[in-house]
């Protein structure tokens, strides 16, 4: 069997694509012939190296697969189901759990940060981490989804409480969660507003359902959403970017607006103006992955076609250092998919 692997952190170059040793399904997993697996900026981050996480070597990294499964064992899954994968794991038992909110478990990981992943031909999975794929659905699209709709779904909808009647911007539109988040307001009945960085990209996230796109290299985002929404400003902002964008993001906002995080990959240590969050009474609120009932909740719109990943690129798993370098560089609109070769 093969997989994309790293024997160290570093730079595109410790990429590689070779024989690994073939999974043991334990008890309570299924084993899954992967048909395709996506790329997430977590795993450039994961590549690098993360403080607090110190993996075991070689490590396969990768958090979004679909396949077909090869062994179910005794679980609800039968061989030559399809399935995705949904990356994040929970105890089940800690006060969060059992409260429903598993991405508070005091456990809580994810699979191809903390453990290894699912860029391989074939993986065994906690059955609680899939979801089943209809027949008519491309496993690319499969799993393109999972990830960042899941993490989007829980931003906007359970996290920030978008409604209707709202408007909510929406940065960094072109990237995996940025897209997802733009579709999954506009499916919310929210007026869209988006940041890009090209007229290429403005011009699919404007298709997406983004009635206005600033361009992000050519005007101060601030300024144009208060000129758009007549001084207002939007009720939510969605900023995954960070350091860069977090002043921008605040003087964005309405009174009484909120803004959503779910990471910061401009930098965690951003300047916050705490007069303006008092002042106008905004919230701020943190988001990290969902629950596996939002993850049903969003894919099932998925399946259907009310929500669509956009994909950039299609790769051989033996070129997964092309798909880091896409997402490092920015190169296109959308998600970066690996297919195993032997799929080819």
């Amino acid at each position: 069997m093969k997989a994309v692997r790293f024997s160290e952190h570093g730079g595109r170059d410790v990429i590689g694509y070779g024989e690994s040793e073939e999974p043991t399904r334990k008890e309570g997993e299924v084993l899954i012939d992967v048909k395709a697996a996506a790329l997430n900026h977590l795993d450039v981050w994961t590549r690098r190296g993360l403080p607090g996480i110190d993996l075991n070597m070689p490590h396969v990294p990768g958090s979004d697969a679909a396949g077909v499964v090869v062994d179910g064992g005794a679980t609800r899954f039968d061989e030559g189901d399809g399935v995705a994968v949904w990356s994040g794991v929970a105890c089940g038992d800690c006060e969060f759990c059992r409260n429903g909110d598993e991405p508070l478990c005091t456990s809580f990981h994810i699979i191809g940060e903390h453990v290894e992943g699912v860029h391989a031909e074939r993986v065994s999975v906690p059955a609680e981490n899939l979801v089943r794929v209809p027949d008519d659905v491309d496993m690319k699209r499969a799993a393109a989804a999972p990830l960042v709709f899941g993490t989007a779904w829980r931003m906007l909808v359970t996290r920030a409480g978008l409604r209707p009647t709202e408007n909510v911007l929406v940065l960094g539109a072109s990237g995996g969660v940025g897209h997802a988040c733009v579709q999954i307001a506009r499916h919310a009945g929210a007026t869209v507003y988006a940041t890009a960085g090209s007229d290429e990209k403005a011009e699919t996230a404007r298709k997406l359902g983004a009635e206005r796109v600033f361009d992000y290299t050519d005007e101060n985002f601030a300024d144009a959403v208060r000129e758009a929404t007549d001084g207002r400003g939007v009720d939510v902002v969605v900023d995954h970017v960070g350091k860069e964008t977090w002043r921008d993001s605040l003087a964005s906002l309405a009174k009484g607006g909120r803004l959503v995080t779910c990471g910061a990959t401009t930098g965690g240590d951003a300047t916050t103006d705490i007069n303006r969050i008092f002042w106008n009474q905004l919230d701020v609120y943190g988001s990290t992955m969902a629950t596996r009932g939002e993850v049903d909740d969003v894919l099932s719109l998925v399946w259907e076609g009310a929500l669509e990943p956009r994909i950039r690129a299609t790769l051989p798993m033996s070129e997964a250092k092309e798909g880091h370098r896409m997402l490092e560089e920015r190169d296109g609109f959308g998600k970066v998919v690996l297919v195993p070769d032997t799929e080819l």
